[in-house]
């Protein structure tokens, strides 16, 4: 299964008409990646392009369309990659095979949530941020809340919540509130609590966000409550 962290990108070029055995290259191609379980797959066909051959294939030309490009491209881990190239290099005779290194940020899959499992009680220090700025403060045409939150849950940061203040002064001096005129800038604050190391690196990210504001760490006693992981089924000796 696909993991976050480093893998690798693998790119096929080949034709359309190209044939293996009693199918498509790229038909045969995409079940060998199925059944070797390759994380996912896509195979797409160009509108135009030429090749090592140096002649010109467009969809727009009948007489030119039987030839066009296909581009199939998957991602998996590199001990994946490296267990299935000798057979894709076998397979690919007229073509071209590329292998990028790249990072996996993130893995999704809806159709199947990770099952539940009971609670776990996990004690230790820990430390707390909390960020202060302005509602109105804003970060590439968003608010600096919102794109402080995301880019915290793309760090693996445990978690964040944002409060939103009633009444509040800073560092200049000027008092915000619901009641003024002046109440769409009224003070937020993050507060986000996970180890040393992880907010060591979360600061720098949101120093780099941040134009006005303050930036506070404490030290904390953290009681937090995490899903186990599932047991192993007990194996049973044979005899």
């Amino acid at each position: 299964m696909l993991q976050k962290g480093a893998a690798q990108k693998v790119t096929i070029f080949l034709n359309e008409d190209t044939r293996r055995h009693f199918s498509s290259l790229a038909d045969s191609i995409l079940t060998f990646l199925l059944h070797k379980g390759v994380a996912g797959a896509t195979a797409t066909r160009a509108m135009a392009g030429f090749g090592v051959h140096q002649v010109m294939h467009t969809a727009s030309v009948e007489a030119l369309s039987e030839h066009l490009p296909i581009r199939i491209e998957f991602i998996d881990s590199p001990q994946k990659v490296e267990e299935i190239m000798p057979a894709l290099y076998d397979m690919v005779s007229d073509g071209v095979i590329e292998v990028q290194e790249t990072n996996v940020v993130k893995v999704a899959n809806q159709e199947r949530p990770a099952p539940k499992t009971p609670h776990i009680e996990m004690r230790g220090a820990a430390r707390m941020m909390r960020i202060y700025m302005g509602e109105s403060d804003r970060w590439q045409g968003q608010p600096l809340y919102e794109a402080m939150v995301q880019r915290l849950k793309m760090m693996d940061i445990a978690g964040a919540t944002v409060y939103r203040g009633i009444l509040g002064y800073g560092v200049k001096g000027h008092t915000h509130g619901g009641r003024l005129p002046f109440s769409r800038d009224l003070p937020v604050m993050i507060a986000v609590v996970d180890t040393q190391e992880k907010l060591a690196t979360a600061i720098e990210a949101m120093e780099a966000m941040m134009q006005d504001g303050l930036i506070v760490l404490s030290d904390v006693e953290v009681i937090r409550l995490v899903r186990s992981r599932p047991e192993a089924e007990p194996t049973h000796a044979n005899g």
